[in-house]
């Protein structure tokens, strides 16, 4: 038999940068630090219920921050 998966809840898809009609920047890590796991990985639309154009704009501004040094690449515990 097989294991049993835990079922993941999907989060409701309200993007918040469509509500509000603002656009990512790259240099707001606040705003970027939600979309980050405490280890410093970049969750998905799944978990963060973002639209698709906006998930591709976050993926990208959190990938220059880091390279600007504005967000770290590994979190080391």
């Amino acid at each position: 038999m097989r294991p049993m998966k835990k079922r993941v809840r999907p989060v409701a898809k309200n993007c918040p940068f469509c509500k509000e009609k603002t656009t990512v920047n790259y240099k707001d890590v606040t705003v970027l630090g939600k979309y980050t796991t405490e280890r410093g990985k970049i969750l998905g639309r799944a978990k963060t219920g973002i639209c698709a154009t906006h998930q591709r704009a976050v993926t990208n501004a959190i990938k220059r921050a880091r390279h600007a040094a504005l967000m770290p690449f590994v979190v080391r515990a």
